[in-house]
């Protein structure tokens, strides 16, 4: 499935970014779209309504009104639409959206849409930064809807920093993939090997080195790839959680060592690796065979390091697609990017436990998703949400 015969419709405000808009009209065209442009007032000071026209082949609106006093019924182009886009969205459009502000055409279609709606914000970087823009884009994503974040680089006054709007085949991209993803079976044919929870590294019978992972963010994932149409490979370390899907192949570990061979009992048939296991990176050099008593002040344990899986798998890639996880607690964005390369991973989820509410047990998590060209970031949301977060944005990348 892609965006051919789907009905696209463009809302453009008054940003210096709608120069853009050419490039992301033309690429919908080009792939058999239909597309259909409406301005504010503002936005005609950017660009005009001939050369957006002439791209799409229809008429541009920013009036509900025309010249010739033909209504322009923003009811119509907003039923009429499979997706709705804004972008650039300005933080005036933006604060108009969420609150209720229906002052022009693009407005007003946009509070009589039923289909998803995508925004695109753009501004300099005080101004996206802002707490009154921070809390639109979250009361707009509480919407349903869908925020390609700005990107970081030189802005129209001069300063350096996140404002820019998401560039076309961004923003392309993302909405190729809504389609694509909304057939259930996105998955089918693909083999996901998923790794989950924490590993426990014994020290006697009784006692363990281990971690607070809960193994949630990986059952997630295994459901929702499970869902998409792929047969999911499952290894867990101690983990209360629980999965009943014919899809999912669940295996059972405990040590790192473990995990590691029963990954790569598998990991040459996998199309996609996803580690999100928490996997320790010490354990004893030797376990004793008997509980040790509490006979001295002092227990000194001498620790080996573990096998470092997601290295390993890196090393042995040849077609996988490779995720890894990052968990940080400081310097997060170099640590991650630095995992990225020394690992040869596709992609990294980052994490920050700084992050209320993100990490280990708890019920919601705050990613930021790398590739080596590529940042996204996502609000505080369930697992499960996060879950498809993260598998979005793999089809995403499969399909380039």
């Amino acid at each position: 499935m892609s965006v051919s015969g789907k009905k696209i419709l463009i809302a453009v405000s008054g940003g210096i970014a709608a120069y853009k808009i050419h490039f992301l009209i033309r690429d919908f065209v080009k792939k058999g779209a239909e597309v259909q442009v409406i301005m504010t007032p503002d936005a005609e000071n950017f660009v005009t309504k001939l050369s957006l026209s002439t791209l799409s082949k229809k008429p541009v609106y920013s009036d509900f009104y025309s010249d010739n006093g033909t209504w322009n019924s923003h009811v119509e182009m907003a039923l009429w639409a499979d997706v709705m886009i804004i972008a650039p969205c300005t933080a005036n459009t933006l604060s108009k959206m969420v609150h209720g502000m229906c002052d022009n055409l693009v407005i007003a279609t946009y509070m009589s849409a039923k289909c998803p709606v995508f925004i695109a914000p753009a501004m300099d970087l005080d101004m996206y930064a802002h707490p009154s823009t921070r809390k639109n884009l979250e009361l707009a994503e509480s919407f349903g809807h869908r925020i390609i974040p700005a990107e970081n680089g030189e802005l129209a006054s001069g300063l350096t920093g996140q404002g820019r709007m998401a560039e076309p085949a961004t923003i392309f991209n993302d909405v190729e993939h809504y389609f694509n993803s909304n057939n259930p079976r996105s998955l089918e044919g693909k083999t996901v090997l998923i790794t989950a929870g924490p590993t426990y590294e014994a020290i006697d019978p009784v006692r363990f080195i281990g971690n607070h992972s809960s193994g949630k963010m990986g059952f997630s994932l295994a459901e929702e790839a499970s869902k998409r149409g792929a047969k999911v490979i499952l290894i867990s370390g101690p983990s209360v959680q629980t999965i009943n899907d014919p899809n999912v192949e669940l295996h059972k570990v405990t040590s790192a060592k473990e995990m590691l061979t029963k990954v790569f009992e598998f990991y040459d048939s996998i199309d996609i690796g996803i580690a999100s296991a928490a996997v320790a990176d010490y354990a004893p050099k030797e376990v004793a065979k008997e509980k040790i008593k509490k006979n001295d002040e002092n227990l000194t344990i001498e620790l080996v390091k573990n096998p470092d899986i997601l290295k390993i798998m890196g090393e042995k890639k040849t077609h996988q697609f490779l995720v890894g996880f990052a968990l940080e607690t400081q310097n997060e964005e170099e640590n991650a990017k630095g995992k990225l390369e020394k690992k040869n991973l596709d992609m990294i989820v980052l994490n920050s436990l700084r992050d209320e509410g993100a990490g280990f047990k708890n019920d919601t998590n705050k990613i930021k998703i790398f590739t080596k060209t590529e940042k996204k970031e996502f609000n505080l949301k369930s697992k499960d949400d996060v879950a498809k977060d993260i598998l979005n944005f793999v089809e995403s990348q499969l399909l380039k």
